[in-house]
């Protein structure tokens, strides 16, 4: 009995030992981040990006399909607009800001979403196992073999009239397994560690075991993978609004935009350059946000 309380003793002070090594794990990436260039750019383009969907109206003349005039219809960037009409006559300058809220929402509220369903069935499946596991692991294998943008499609054209909230739902639904798979993963590998063992010898219960000592070891790879998938969310719902499956008029995306610049290009090229430099500006920058803070986070990149 007295062994095992010395060991019990003994093995208290690691949950503190793993705050502290969790701290110095975040404290030194933001060290290491904040002495990158790349970071920064990427941070100074989001930031105006998130400002011109939450705020349109301080960087646009006018509101979305608004003061049109068919007469100026697909006329080139001038003096009066900068960046040209669109095929509505409408200041596309104002019509490329206003569509900057569609896919920054969308990509932010799927990858929100889906990595809230990844920590959840990842801790549940991870820390468990057994027939729980196997539940949810091939639950994410028949999600996982769905063609994203099949899929997407299948859904999208079965149930027509679809908004911003449709399209989150579907992206979602489909947009949750990799996360998920990564999750679990880690989970996996921590669930045995001494500071678990000490926590459930000092009579812990499973969810403050999951929620104090697993997950914080446990996110910081899946909430890489997280910021990546913004990129690739906007970029799937930008593809799904091209291909006339995504948002319809008169809803307002850089997808759309693009949608309609496509028959028009050899004559009226503004109509997707631009909406297409803002597009991949966007979707770079979160992907490059994503690749300096992974090797922040990983000593063995820096």
């Amino acid at each position: 009995m007295v062994d095992l309380k010395a060991a019990v003793e003994s093995a208290a002070p690691e949950p503190e030992t793993s705050r502290q090594v969790r701290g110095s794990l975040w404290h030194d990436a933001w060290l290491e981040l904040r002495g990158r260039v790349l970071f920064w750019i990427s941070v100074a383009i989001l930031l105006v990006a998130c400002a011109m969907a939450a705020f349109p109206s301080l960087f646009a003349r006018f509101g979305p399909n608004e003061q049109c005039n068919l007469r100026m219809s697909k006329k080139g960037p001038g003096a009066g607009a900068l960046f040209g009409y669109d095929l509505q006559g409408c200041d596309y300058w104002s019509q490329i800001v206003h569509g900057t809220r569609a896919s920054v929402l969308i990509g932010v509220a799927v990858t929100v979403f889906a990595l809230l369903i990844a920590i959840v069935l990842g801790l549940l499946g991870g820390y468990y196992g057994g027939t729980l596991d196997a539940i949810i692991a091939r639950v994410t294998d028949v999600f996982f073999g769905i063609p994203f943008v099949l899929g997407a499609t299948v859904v999208l054209v079965a149930f027509p009239g679809h908004g911003i909230w449709a399209m989150t739902s579907v992206l979602v639904l489909l947009g949750w397994t990799t996360m998920t798979r990564l999750m679990r993963g880690q989970v996996i590998a921590v669930r045995d560690a001494d500071y678990v063992q000490a926590a459930r010898a000092l009579g812990a219960g499973d969810l403050r075991i999951m929620v104090r000592h697993i997950l914080p070891n446990s996110l910081a790879p899946v909430f890489v993978v997280a910021m990546l998938n913004v990129g690739n969310v906007i970029s799937g719902e930008a593809t799904l609004d091209y291909l006339g499956v995504g948002l319809q008029y008169p809803q307002v995306s850089w997808g759309l935009q693009l949608n309609v610049a496509q028959s028009f290009f050899a004559a009226y090229p503004h109509l997707l350059v631009f909406p297409a430099m803002f597009l991949t500006a966007t979707v770079l920058s979160f992907l490059l946000l994503g690749d300096v803070v992974r090797d922040a986070l990983d000593p063995k990149l820096r």
